[in-house]
């Protein structure tokens, strides 16, 4: 044997769980999708919350202003 062999053994006994992978995969997907939807809904009902509550204690609204179109 070299010695590189005797360093790095073969590793051929070694496999895999691939069901285990998989289903840890498929729920973390899941896990992820779902607070990604929560906190994409969460920011804008807070912001129509915060919207709302504003033009309502205050009883006047912020006008919008516009921008004029530029001309080449």
């Amino acid at each position: 044997m070299t010695s590189t062999e005797m360093m790095f053994p073969d590793r051929s006994d070694f496999d895999y769980d691939y069901e285990t992978l998989r289903t840890t995969g498929v729920i973390l997907a899941v896990v992820m999708f779902f607070s990604g939807i929560l906190i994409a809904l969460s920011k804008k009902m807070t912001k129509c919350v915060k919207s709302s509550s504003n033009s309502r204690s205050s009883g006047t609204q912020i006008p919008k202003t516009e921008v004029p179109l530029q001309t080449v």
